[in-house]
């Protein structure tokens, strides 16, 4: 049966904003979600910007989340 959120797989997490995050969605706690081996994809730029660390982001401000594989 398929987890309603996609945890410990790679995502491609796009923000209302327009940016985008490419990354492991490794855990859903309450209205954040915890990413990790994150790059961010900025509109417009061809070149991913990798991010040290984990980057937490708050569920209201995703547009959509595709799972890649």
């Amino acid at each position: 049966m398929w987890s309603r959120w996609p945890t410990r797989k790679r995502v491609l997490i796009n923000m209302i904003d327009g940016r985008a995050f490419d990354a492991i969605l490794y855990a859903k706690r309450g209205p954040l979600l915890e990413l990790r081996d994150v790059q961010l994809l900025e509109p417009g730029s061809d070149n991913p910007v990798p991010i040290d660390g984990a980057v937490v982001v708050e569920r209201p401000r995703v547009a959509f989340i595709q799972v890649r594989t």
